[in-house]
């Protein structure tokens, strides 16, 4: 049996999968703002339920990539979007590839696509969730189980359910935005993530590193207050290293320019004009945006990075040496942990009170040098930086690690950058395959609309020639416009830990909401207008 047989084989079970149920005709704007309002609200609800039988000392293997994974951990939020970006990701590959052979262009064959994917999601919510319990990371409470008198085994059970309980519900909550809604569940699930860290670094009075307030608003009233910081600082270089990296300043800066540099750049476009071929004076235009594929598809770069740290620290972990030291420091005892194998070092820390031995926190094992420590993302200024690079990896010379070389730093940089725009680049053309917004698809939604392009036979094959000049180009260039500017993001650091992955993908998403939005009042103005947006789509 060849791969498409295959596929057509498993065709019947696809289709028998759980589905939100599609809208019969036209969904009043009102009704799918109430839909997407309501799936918000839903999702914020689940991200405060905790996990039944989580211990407090769990650590959190994607802490990292919370913001564009639209989780949250310790919540039935878990995963977030994870399992179904990583499907994404292994069938578009394969499908790119040429390993998986389906016309992505034929509506039965993307429809197989599609509902495999939907079946690959199921696998992925295993996948993620079973690693993270079996590799200690999720781990159950002692207390708890000896309480209920069962073993840490079923309490681990119980937990691994709730994860991918979690996981499924996240999946039909995108199906109904997607369906019901305005836009789609995963876009709207990272920009109420990255929205809610960004308010956090605003106005978050907790206490943190230094004794500073975490949010930016609080911590320089602190600064003012306490006078941490004289006029005749300022301008040394402590002074400037304090006013815009502990101070947060640089971040805020970052912050605001990320966001006018990516409203710019979603607002370039090339627009083609239309006109109706029967209805005289009604005319239109279809924008090819500069960014045309979104900044959707990095969020697949960013994922494939995150598993391939994943799969690198839990093989380290298993499979690798390992080493330990411990440190005392103002009543703390420091214990630090290096795992090394021939993918590379990773370290751990992990802290304790010093007289009672109570866990106080611990961090996840963090690539710091070898082949993982390239492939994994810069998150911000303390990822290259040299000096920072330096103090953001504690543990090395205890564990007698050499520590990271400045080449080490910019080879790792200088990876970084090369996958985010390669990748960004790929991903992107796989994407408008996928989604249907190819030269073909468009050129066929154009043409059953009633529309065509004025000066040209009235043709899906003429409509699609002059789409096949500006779509493949733009996709390329938009591609690695996006990788540029994710990398721009990375470098300088946000507020509030999102992180320039997740600021760059929430603006983005939040502009083309927006731009949503104002079509569907269109629509809900001049119904024909529906023929094109909604019947065709």
């Amino acid at each position: 049996m060849n791969q498409q047989s295959f596929f057509y084989a498993i065709e019947p079970f696809v289709r028998r999968l759980p589905a939100v149920e599609r809208p019969a005709g036209h969904v009043h704007f009102k009704r799918k703002l109430g839909w997407t309002v309501g799936i918000l609200l839903l999702y914020f609800v689940l991200s405060n339920i905790p996990l039944f039988g989580l211990s407090k000392h769990s650590i959190d293997l994607f802490g990292y990539y919370r913001a564009f994974f639209a989780g949250s951990f310790g919540s039935l939020m878990l995963l977030g979007i994870g399992p179904i970006v990583t499907a994404s990701i292994v069938l578009q590959l394969l499908v790119g590839a040429e390993i998986i052979k389906l016309n992505l262009r034929d509506p039965r064959d993307q429809a197989i696509f599609q509902g495999t994917q939907k079946a690959l999601v199921f696998v992925m919510i295993v996948v993620e969730a079973l690693p993270q319990i079996t590799g200690g990371y999720l781990l159950p409470d002692q207390a708890l189980a000896t309480s209920l008198g069962v073993s840490l085994s079923i309490i681990s059970l119980i937990i691994f359910l709730q994860v991918c309980l979690g996981g499924v519900l996240i999946l039909y909550m995108d199906e109904v935005v997607s369906k019901w809604g305005i836009g789609s569940g995963v876009g709207l699930f990272i920009v109420a993530g990255v929205s809610q860290q960004l308010v956090t670094g605003l106005f978050n009075w907790a206490t943190g590193d230094g004794g500073l307030p975490i949010g930016i608003v609080p911590k320089w009233i602190s600064i003012i207050r306490l006078g941490l910081i004289g006029l005749d600082e300022i301008f040394t270089a402590e002074g400037l290293k304090f006013i815009f990296v502990t101070g947060g300043l640089l971040a805020l800066i970052s912050t605001v320019g990320i966001i006018l540099l990516v409203v710019l750049v979603e607002s370039t476009r090339i627009e083609i004009p239309l006109a109706h071929s029967r209805v005289r004076g009604a005319r239109g235009r279809f924008p090819v945006k500069l960014v045309y594929a979104s900044v959707l598809p990095m969020i697949l770069v960013r994922a494939l990075q995150a598993n391939i740290e994943m799969l690198g620290a839990l093989l380290t972990a298993k499979l690798g040496t390992v080493t330990t030291a411990e440190t005392t420091a103002e009543g703390v005892r420091i214990v630090y942990t290096g795992y090394q194998s021939w993918l590379g070092t990773f370290l751990s820390s992990a802290k304790f009170d010093a007289a009672t031995g109570a866990p106080i926190s611990a961090t996840s094992p963090q690539p710091v040098s070898g082949l993982m420590y390239y492939l994994s993302p810069i998150h911000g200024p303390s990822d290259w930086i040299p000096s920072m690079v330096s103090q953001s990896t504690p543990g090395l010379v205890e564990l007698g690690i050499n520590p990271i070389a400045g080449w080490q730093i910019w080879l790792h940089l200088l990876t970084d950058t090369a996958f985010l725009i390669i990748g960004g680049i790929i991903f992107a053309i796989f994407w408008i395959e996928t989604t249907g917004m190819g030269a073909k698809s468009i050129a066929a939604k154009i043409h059953a609309s009633g529309l065509q392009i004025p000066g040209y036979r009235r043709s899906p094959v003429s409509i699609e020639r002059l789409m096949e000049r500006y779509i493949p180009k733009v996709t390329v260039i938009g591609g690695a416009i996006i990788g540029l500017l994710t990398v721009i993001a990375s470098l300088l650091g946000t507020l509030g830990g999102a992180g320039g992955t997740g600021l760059l993908l929430a603006v983005s998403i939040m502009y083309r909401l927006y731009e949503q939005i104002a079509s569907e009042q269109i629509q809900e103005m001049y119904p024909m207008m529906q023929r094109i947006f909604g019947e065709s789509a």
